[in-house]
């Protein structure tokens, strides 16, 4: 009885050993889904024109989309969503706008999401937080 207790210890041991060196320390979350999920705060939107919404408690959803490169970001309350923005990573878990003829800012991390887009008349921004 002694010896299969001392199987089995040694099984659990080698399980345990073998699931804690399988975590990767380097296992980066801009190359996961890590910004996907909803953001709330302030949001908004104007086309130039009569098309003027603001709120301070809105939503924005971010997907990212299968290329691994672009993301959505569909907005609360009526505002136009923002569709295949295309990013690139620079450094640890920064996220840089490329081949875009607008004026881009997006900043976003776990907890924070930062946008000032503006293109053809049009002007996104949102303030949000996880």
């Amino acid at each position: 009885m002694k010896n299969v207790f001392k199987i089995l210890g040694v099984f659990v041991l080698l399980f345990t050993a073998f699931s804690l060196s399988s975590c990767r320390d380097d296992d980066d979350p801009a190359d996961n889904d890590f910004f996907a999920g909803t953001y709330k705060g302030s949001i908004g939107y104007t086309d130039g024109g009569s098309n003027n919404i603001s709120t301070d408690n809105g939503e924005v959803f971010v997907t990212k989309i299968a290329s691994g490169t672009k993301y959505n970001f569909r907005f609360s309350n009526g505002i136009p969503d923002l569709n295949g923005l295309e990013f690139e990573k620079q450094g640890d878990n920064t996220l840089v706008s490329v081949n875009s003829t607008a004026l881009v800012y997006v900043r976003i991390d776990n907890n924070d999401l930062n946008i000032l887009y503006t293109q053809d008349g049009k002007t996104w921004t949102a303030d949000c937080t996880r």
